[in-house]
């Protein structure tokens, strides 16, 4: 194994037991000082607060470097199929060892957080992982996928309101649902047409035909099938967040109505 592989390897290694750490003890431990309402949590509940917060953490320096990536990585701007992919194998190293922690928490804890679709895109992310750690294939795309964990915190946020005891009507929720339909829709509507056009442009190509029939197949699939759920969960979102707007603002227009009446 080369030196860099190793070194691949000691992060996703590091980056599981960090995540590990942060589980078991760094997120209650915080989370117990910072919000008086975790103490009154159930168990369970406890189980998916530390979960979720473990999440919120990947998610932020994922997405970080994703997009640092994004900006100063020349090589694999100017070459998304084959350019070095040095910098998105640091991430994607990180992102492994948050995956397969995250996987084996939750078949440990599955009567708390089990769930076969996470099960699914867990073990998919995966597969994709080898592609990029295994063989440095399409390294923009890869990066360019990662930035979907931007609109993580605030899902998960939303959960965190909710187990709180948060009215849906309230000003936080109502700020953080607004937020999350804006970020949801940014980092993986918007950015569709970019993605798909820098992909159209290298099919056909050199680079394009020295592919792998694994590799392409597990690059143009799994796309399409992400975006298609990307567009359903961006219909219900939008929808849940226009109803609560919606609510919002009709229960301010009775109070203003009620005011004038007295």
């Amino acid at each position: 194994m080369d030196p860099f592989s190793q070194l691949i390897l000691a992060i996703s290694v590091t980056s599981f037991i960090t995540f590990q750490l942060l589980f078991h003890y760094v997120s209650a431990w915080v989370s117990s000082r910072i919000s008086p309402g975790f103490q009154k949590l159930s168990d369970k509940q406890k189980i998916e607060w530390n979960s979720r917060t473990v999440s919120t953490l990947h998610a932020l320096v994922v997405g970080i470097f994703c997009l640092y990536i994004l900006f100063f990585d020349d090589a694999v701007n100017e070459d998304p199929v084959w350019g070095d992919p040095t910098l998105v194998k640091l991430n994607v190293g990180i992102t492994t060892g948050y995956l397969i922690s995250d996987l084996l928490l939750i078949f440990y804890y599955w009567k708390a957080i089990g769930d076969k679709f996470f099960v699914i895109h867990h073990m998919a992310a995966l597969y994709a992982c080898y592609y990029v750690l295994g063989q440095g294939l399409l390294p923009y795309f890869a990066n360019f996928r990662l930035l979907a964990e931007f609109s993580t915190p605030c899902v998960n946020q939303r959960w965190f309101f909710e187990v709180l005891g948060y009215p849906k009507s309230s000003k936080p929720n109502i700020a953080n649902g607004v937020m999350m339909a804006l970020v949801f829709f940014l980092v993986r509507i918007a950015v569709m047409p970019v993605y798909y056009g820098r992909m159209y442009s290298i099919i056909g190509t050199d680079a394009f035909y020295k592919l792998s029939f694994g590799g392409c197949g597990a690059w143009i699939c799994s796309s399409i099938s992400l975006d298609v759920m990307n567009v359903m969960w961006m219909h219900k979102i939008a929808r849940g967040c226009y109803k609560v707007l919606r609510s919002s603002r009709r229960r301010k227009m009775e109070t203003q109505e009620n005011g004038k009446l007295d």
